[in-house]
């Protein structure tokens, strides 16, 4: 099992045809640089599929999801261009729930 002590979540959308070393370039270009057992999420401009580059503190794991109905909840550009989420967002937007709402300890919360 991957260790993941945080998530990250980048707005701007990633080209799905990134490899390993794009998508680490990106993490630098937006996060600053990759941290050990930190999770980096991006998606493409449809919110269809997803990518998720994690450093285990050894190497990169990059693993993409797509759906094939609907669309990721994604974030906004306007809240800034990457933002934390914790577990249990990170599950509801796997699932393609509504994750913004989740805040902490599982309350439902106002956006």
């Amino acid at each position: 099992m991957i260790r993941i002590d945080a998530v990250w979540l980048a707005a701007e959308p990633l080209d799905m045809r990134a490899g390993t070393d794009t998508a680490l370039a990106r993490v630098v270009q937006v996060f600053g640089s990759a941290k050990p057992h930190h999770a980096y999420l991006f998606s493409n401009r449809r919110a269809n599929r997803m990518k998720v580059l994690v450093h285990d503190g050894i190497g990169i794991w990059l693993c993409a999801r797509r759906l094939h109905q609907g669309r990721f909840l994604w974030a906004n550009t306007a809240l800034g261009a990457q933002m934390a989420l914790s577990r249990e967002q990170l599950d509801a937007l796997v699932l393609g729930l509504p994750w913004q709402r989740l805040g902490n300890g599982g309350a439902i919360t106002m956006a």
